[in-house]
């Protein structure tokens, strides 16, 4: 059975099958207490099943083409891409730009000869100062910083390692970056604008169908869903107050209001062109039929009434059955 997609970018992501179920069947074989000399070995990963990492660099790597005229400044990524090869490769296919992701809590740093966790070192070693921030160039929060430029072991080069710990929050996340010559408070802040995808994706699933509208299944009914979802916010980007705000150097519309005030606008549009007739009264009732014949209501399938549903109770005869 083809797996179904989950979406990175503008690609779609799927696990290579057989090393899918070589790695449950390894996790099986562990179980039950089987030396891993007497375990499948790992099959090599198929091509045609690249992985995230190797999806996002495609990406980075597609968009410099596309937007050749456009300098990267940073590329900004969660902890899953907090991996070496990842890093290096994206600071040099964005031209030398800083890369920002995060580090577990478990990672080992080099610090005056001595291997620690970074967990260890930051609470022990480096412990932390309040600082004010700005979120996305806006508003200011209250934050616990300390930063250090370590050996970050499994990277066996020098970082920039950040413990960041928001107001309210008992725990430190770990952020790790390229460049060394950035300051803490520029890394800290350039990593706020990460969650800007987070609002895109509200967009999509909210207002512009992504999900909702995307009824074929699989990667080519997901990338239609995409595409349409993708083509309906283009259209909102021209839309006409949308244009004036962009040419004014002001702050865009949300998608939501956007949306909303279309449909107020075609609404007022309908009872527009609907007073103009001779008889509005008499439009309006053959819109009325119109509309019951193109939106028919449908008996839910979920409601019992007027089905036969069987006895549903035991049957005398087979009592015999019960016995023994």
């Amino acid at each position: 059975m083809r797996q179904n997609p989950v979406p990175v970018g503008f690609f779609f992501y799927m696990p290579d099958p057989a090393l899918k179920q070589w790695d449950k069947e390894d996790k099986r074989l562990k179980k039950i207490g089987i030396a891993k000399k007497d375990r499948p070995i790992k099959p090599e990963r198929d091509s045609a099943y690249p992985t995230k990492t190797e999806i996002a660099l495609g990406l980075l790597k597609e968009f410099k083409v596309a937007h050749s005229l456009i300098k990267i400044k940073g590329v900004l990524a969660d902890a899953l891409y907090g991996e070496k090869a990842f890093m290096d490769e994206a600071a040099k296919e964005s031209g030398g730009s800083q890369v920002i992701s995060q580090l577990r809590k478990n990672q080992n740093i080099e610090y005056r000869g001595r291997i620690r966790s970074v967990e260890s070192y930051f609470n022990s070693i480096n412990k932390g100062i309040d600082q004010t921030i700005r979120v996305r160039g806006g508003k200011e929060i209250k934050v616990t910083v300390s930063s250090a430029r370590l050996k970050v072991s499994s990277h066996s080069k020098k970082r920039f390692v950040i413990a960041l710990k928001y107001d309210g929050e008992n725990d430190y996340r770990y952020l790790v970056a390229t460049d060394l010559t950035w300051r803490t408070q520029d890394i800290i802040q350039a990593y706020t604008l990460r969650w800007l995808i987070e609002v895109f994706f509200e967009d999509w699933k909210l207002y512009e169908g992504w999900g909702r509208e995307a009824k074929q299944l699989d990667e080519e009914g997901s990338s239609r869903g995409l595409i349409l979802s993708l083509l309906f916010d283009h259209c909102l980007l021209l839309h006409p107050e949308q244009i004036a705000r962009i040419e004014s150097k002001l702050p865009a519309y949300t998608v939501g209001s956007l949306q909303r005030k279309s449909q107020m606008d075609v609404l007022l549009e309908f009872i527009t062109s609907l007073l103009e007739f001779p008889d509005p009264g008499d439009k309006l009732k053959e819109l009325g039929e119109l509309i019951k014949d193109v939106f028919q209501l449908m008996p839910s399938g979920k409601h019992m009434i007027g089905r036969d549903l069987g006895r549903l109770e035991p049957t005398p005869s087979l009592k015999y059955c019960s016995a023994g």
